[in-house]
């Protein structure tokens, strides 16, 4: 098995993993019993916005660069951007 980087958030000991998990523990605390659906998409459109945006920061707004450190072709890429209005 690939050992993966672990990210850490602010020099704590909790992983982008483990936040995670907590937003969506508290997600479902705050639910009081009431259903839920769509999730998984909820959570995609919440992480994945702002991975794009910063990802492209990093890379100084270089759309090949950004695809490159997502591990993304650029067109796909250019695609996700397109959906969440990111120019």
């Amino acid at each position: 098995m690939e050992n993966k980087p672990v990210i850490k958030l602010n020099n704590s000991d909790h992983t982008l993993s483990d936040h995670v998990r907590h937003c969506v523990e508290d997600y479902f605390h705050h639910l009081n019993g009431h259903d839920s659906s769509g999730l998984y998409q909820l959570v995609l459109t919440e992480v994945e916005k702002p991975l794009l945006e910063t990802a492209l920061k990093h890379s100084d707004f270089n759309q090949s660069k950004a695809a490159k450190i997502l591990g993304l072709s650029r067109s796909t890429l250019r695609k996700k951007l397109e959906l969440y209005g990111i120019s």
